[in-house]
């Protein structure tokens, strides 16, 4: 006979104990370990709604000298604003067909048949979330907000629902600005610092990018420059989770395989993050019948959140780096 439906849950139960099984959701991505894991950056939990609103402060209020007598300006400035973000949601499927049950009769057999599939479908979910971090505007409005329609240039393409031209701060800077550099660029160190540079948003501890996100092949390119050199470091942020990463002038730099051939972006943590509902953080449904089948069942895994931004100019993408 096939598996049982008190024999699927007991074995998924007990696989969901391990705390290896939750790993896999983050084992092969260094930003989803980082925001989601470790709920790191602007990390937000959230109870209920379509939309997610995140507090903008993109201006100063009235401030300056006086002397004795001098009468003190009351004026506000207006200078906040919300964005707002669509929550997204995620699935991944294991199935398990009534003739791989039969076909895995022993105990081994059966607890290897679940976790297989489980393990499956927790890799399938981490590889769909992964890729859409790097989503581009004009995509699937299904999948996430991702890194390319942060820094997107159109001045007329909102983002959080916020357009470039529609915050403009009393010094006639765009605080909402979207900076993807598109001019071919050479791979050097003083890419790195012109990163932080560009994407300043004061002098502090945490006012410039902190962690910057590149492919394989430029990453060792940075990595031969920085050995030739002799001040290659380990990352700070990289290598305490696992993962391959160095560290240069105030920033992590690592590997994704996820980001886009030629991209290079350089992200500010203490402005951006994960939002996730406090009800879809790798969730699963129980196991069920699929109708109109030969007693074949299936498990859903679901995720609910999207990665949300409340200072867009404190980022700086690259799209054309050889």
């Amino acid at each position: 006979m096939s598996l049982t439906y008190a024999e699927l849950e007991s074995i998924t139960n007990d696989y969901f104990l391990s705390g290896e099984a939750q790993d896999i959701y983050f084992n092969d991505s260094f930003l989803l370990n980082y925001f989601l894991k470790q709920k790191k950056g602007l990390y937000r939990v959230i109870d209920g709604g379509k939309q997610i609103r995140v507090p903008l402060m993109y201006d100063g209020q009235e401030a300056g000298f006086y002397s004795r007598g001098d009468s003190l300006s009351s004026d506000d400035k207006e200078a906040v604003n919300t964005a707002i973000f669509t929550l997204k949601h995620a699935f991944a499927n294991a199935t398990i067909y009534r003739i791989d049950g039969l076909e895995n009769m022993g105990d081994y057999a059966k607890v290897e048949l679940v976790t297989s599939r489980t393990a499956g479908a927790q890799k399938s979910l981490m590889h769909t979330l992964a890729s859409s971090l790097y989503d581009a505007p004009g995509g699937s409005s299904n999948r996430l907000t991702g890194l390319r329609s942060l820094c997107n240039e159109t001045a007329t393409t909102a983002y959080g629902g916020i357009a470039e031209d529609d915050l403009v701060a009393s010094n006639g800077t765009k605080p909402w600005e979207g900076k993807m550099v598109s001019t071919p660029t050479a791979v050097s160190l003083s890419l790195i610092t012109t990163i932080r540079r560009l994407a300043k948003v004061n002098d502090g501890p945490q006012g410039k990018p902190n962690l910057i996100t590149t492919t394989e092949a430029i990453f060792e390119d940075f990595l031969n420059i920085l050995q030739a050199q002799q001040r290659l470091t380990d990352g700070k942020e990289t290598a305490k989770a696992g993962f391959t990463g160095l560290y240069y002038a105030g920033a992590d730099v690592f590997p994704d395989d996820f980001c886009p051939a030629s991209h290079v972006f350089g992200l500010n943590t203490s402005h951006v993050g994960m939002a996730v509902h406090k009800s879809g953080n790798f969730v699963r449904l129980p196991w069920s019948y699929i109708p109109d089948s030969a007693d074949d069942k299936t498990m859903k895994i679901l995720v609910d959140l999207n990665l949300i931004c409340n200072n867009r100019k404190a980022h700086q993408g690259y799209s054309s780096v050889s």
